[in-house]
């Protein structure tokens, strides 16, 4: 009896503990401008190849909530704006659509790349996030480019800078899909030339 009054007294603070944050109403993703068709087909063996890995990021990227730099030595999040997966990832896959529509390279996956990788794009997002002082959304991009058969990798620093209205989520999600279409367009350019 007493085990039983225990345990149904424990029933009301069980429902007050919660482990982990509670979940913004949505997730963030970036949506690719240059789209591949439906059905589109490539073949490496009559177009060139790349393989774009995902680019390493510092720690304030590396997560999934918006980064807004307040001053030049502190950061705070955007309330309410989380991505779905981290940035990187995130644009890793906008750049591999954007690199394929723009310039008919075969964009190969990790495990593909083990037989022939092709050309060879890595980076480091460097920012991908606010600024609060500019009221902009920044992505900034430092690619390094090993085209196949080279010895010697091209780098190149990529940025866009596009004005946002208010810092949110709403206003977060769509700056920054535009600034990393903006940069992703600029790096597939670089590539296909």
């Amino acid at each position: 009896m007493m085990k039983k009054l225990a345990i149904l007294l424990t029933l009301p603070l069980a429902a007050c503990i919660r482990f982990g944050a509670e979940p913004p109403p949505s997730l963030l993703t970036l949506n690719p401008v240059a789209q591949v068709p439906v059905g589109a087909a490539a073949d490496t063996g009559t177009a060139r190849n790349i393989t774009i890995r995902v680019p390493v990021a510092p720690q304030e990227v590396s997560v999934t909530r918006v980064p807004v730099r307040a001053t030049d030595t502190s950061i705070a999040y955007v309330k309410d704006a989380e991505w779905v997966e981290p940035p990187a990832r995130l644009f890793a896959r906008l750049l591999s659509d954007t690199v394929t529509a723009r310039t008919g390279y075969v964009v190969l996956s990790n495990r593909q790349a083990n037989l022939d990788p092709g050309a060879q794009l890595t980076g480091e997002l460097r920012q991908f996030g606010l600024d609060a002082n500019a009221r902009a959304a920044i992505v900034t991009y430092d690619a390094s480019l090993l085209r196949k058969g080279a010895a010697t990798f091209d780098k190149r620093r990529f940025e866009a800078r596009v004005p946002v209205t208010a810092i949110d989520a709403p206003n977060a999600a769509a700056g920054l899909n535009q600034a990393a279409n903006q940069v992703a367009t600029e790096v597939a350019d670089w590539i296909g030339r």
